[in-house]
């Protein structure tokens, strides 16, 4: 990889961003902090001075105002990125979410399409305690009406926002907050958001995972390789819908599945993913499917506790262990 093509998942974030606001009027940001202070992560950093308030715009602090505000100029004809500063904190605009941004297509008779953005921060692993840490995007994935996706890479990053501008129906993108420093090439231009990625190949077992995941299950691949055992490794990306046809030919090489998710494994999308697996590629499967999620407790602070709690490269790799040894 050049260091001269090479830029960081928070600079590609932002430069897809600004190719959006130069590319369509109707185009603008909106969210807390995004304006004269840059972003709460530094991925606005500059687009005030750039685009003006009219199109960067801060908001109060009211979750619930500033997304039906995004909803209302959707469906105005605009074409708004709202940024929730963390998922948490989208709880908030829960009710705009789903009782209207992702139910006004139907309730509608297919009269009202809300072209919607809305990005937001997931994920634990930087000491933000309970309230800024959980990885809730499964919960969302719940939802009809909503497209669901998550960036693992700078490419994606950069590649992803303007086909979501694009759609007719809500997006909702999730930024994985470890991500923001990590470095790579962004790639030509918009990628699929429709489908899942194989990021590497094996033919011993799969290992399903996404955002925050996805770097911890391509490490643990190269544990597992180092002692002969091959993985494929899979980047969901889109968490709605899922791409069970990626799933299931990977499940169908190799016979055995992992799935990594930072959600909870109670109900969580671990949890539908597996029982996809189970429906479509049960007579594939030679071992149980494993799963490595986070510990069923709200993320603690104290950094020796938030690393127990979470999916981790050894937690990988032993679950690929067992089900290969099966």
């Amino acid at each position: 990889m050049s260091a001269a093509n090479t830029i960081t998942y928070r600079e590609a974030m932002r430069e897809a961003i600004r190719e959006a606001l130069r590319r369509d009027d109707r185009v603008f940001l909106m969210g807390e902090d995004v304006g004269a202070y840059g972003g709460c992560f530094a991925v606005s950093l500059g687009l005030l001075e750039e685009f003006g308030p009219e199109r960067v715009r801060d908001t109060p602090l009211s979750e619930a105002a500033f997304v039906g505000a995004g909803i209302g100029a959707a469906l105005g004809g605009m074409r708004p990125i709202v940024e929730i500063m963390t998922v948490n904190f989208s709880l908030l605009a829960l009710d705009q979410i789903l009782n209207n941004a992702a139910t006004l297509l139907h309730m509608s008779g297919g009269q009202l399409n809300v072209p919607l953005v809305i990005r937001m921060t997931t994920g634990a692993g930087r000491q933000l305690a309970a309230q800024h840490s959980h990885s809730l995007e499964g919960w969302y994935a719940h939802i009809p009406g909503l497209r669901i996706l998550a960036p693992a890479t700078v490419e994606d990053a950069r590649g992803m926002l303007w086909p979501a501008l694009e759609d007719p129906d809500p997006v909702l993108i999730f930024e994985h907050g470890s991500l923001y420093g990590t470095s790579g090439q962004p790639g030509p231009g918009q990628v699929d958001i429709t489908s899942a990625a194989l990021r590497r190949s094996g033919k011993d077992v799969t290992l399903i995972a996404y955002g925050g995941t996805t770097g911890k299950a391509l490490a643990a691949a190269d544990v597992l390789s180092a002692e002969g055992t091959e993985a494929d490794v899979v980047d969901l990306r889109v968490l709605r819908p899922l791409d069970d046809a990626t799933i299931m030919e990977s499940v169908g090489r190799t016979h055995r599945a992992v799935i990594v998710d930072e959600g909870w494994r109670s109900g969580g999308l671990s949890a539908e993913i597996g029982s996809r697996i189970a429906e479509q590629a049960f007579y594939e499967l030679d071992a149980p499917i494993q799963r490595v999620c986070t510990a069923e407790v709200p993320i603690p602070y104290a950094r020796h506790l938030e690393e127990a709690a979470l999916p981790q490269v050894p937690s990988i790799v032993a679950a690929a262990r067992e089900a290969v040894a099966s």
